[in-house]
């Protein structure tokens, strides 16, 4: 059995789909961010970033006890390696495959994320940063879709980890100021992945934790922005 500790953001929905995909059993411990759960001593302990997703594998393959991990990459890392989906055991292949989830954890995310920020959720809207953040999601998405031009159906070839930690981050391209239509390549694959019934139910689980047209309060901007070392108390 895996514990997840979940909230349903592109990063949690990374987790989820592959645990859909694959059929791992699983149970999931909301850590609710804007409440602040994601500072509880407990979650600390597995998750020193206070930052979820988060699992803990109760029976790993080397049978050595629970093992935690945070991180969504590793954790996608670790769980194709577990279960031998998704993720190619042969080096080229699965190097072919990691190279696009780090791509994605260095870029697509932090580059998507500082969009959502500046053109969402910051008090002062700062026409200079929003313009730099929206211009490289879009340089982003291009370089995506030039991937997809010469691979076909899937990032790295064969449906993989890659493609699920990608996905959650295109979903909202709207607001990141994006228009598929631009990009018919990412577009094809956008629709693909949509389509499968394991992210379907994955996105069916995120909507029981947070409906998806619930606004952030500022009660929970104040939760999640402008964190210190001091905010963290564990």
């Amino acid at each position: 059995m895996i514990e997840l500790f979940y909230w349903p953001t592109p990063n949690g929905h990374k987790i989820t789909i592959f645990l859909e995909e694959a059929g791992l059993p699983y149970d999931i411990h909301p850590v609710n961010i804007g409440a602040g759960d994601q500072f509880k001593p407990d979650f600390l302990k597995i998750a020193p970033n206070n930052r979820m997703p988060a699992i803990t594998d109760h029976d790993p393959l080397d049978h050595q006890g629970p093992l935690s991990l945070f991180e969504s990459g590793a954790i996608l890392e670790y769980l194709g390696g577990k279960t031998g989906g998704f993720l190619p055991a042969e080096t080229r292949r699965k190097f072919a495959v990691l190279q696009w989830v780090y791509w994605q954890m260095g870029g697509l995310g932090p580059m998507a994320g500082q969009n959502h920020h500046f053109a969402i959720y910051a008090p002062e809207k700062l026409p200079y940063a929003i313009e730099r953040y929206v211009k490289e999601t879009n340089r982003l998405y291009g370089v995506l879709d030039r991937q997809l031009e010469k691979t076909g159906a899937y990032i790295a070839g064969d449906y993989s980890i890659a493609d699920m930690a990608c996905y959650p981050w295109i979903v909202p391209w709207k607001a990141q100021g994006q228009s598929l239509d631009e990009f018919p390549h990412l577009r094809r694959w956008f629709d693909t992945i949509r389509a499968r019934p394991a992210v379907e139910r994955a996105y069916e689980i995120g909507r029981k934790y947070r409906p998806e047209n619930v606004t952030m309060s500022e009660d929970d901007k104040k939760v999640l922005f402008g964190q210190t070392a001091a905010s963290v108390k564990g």
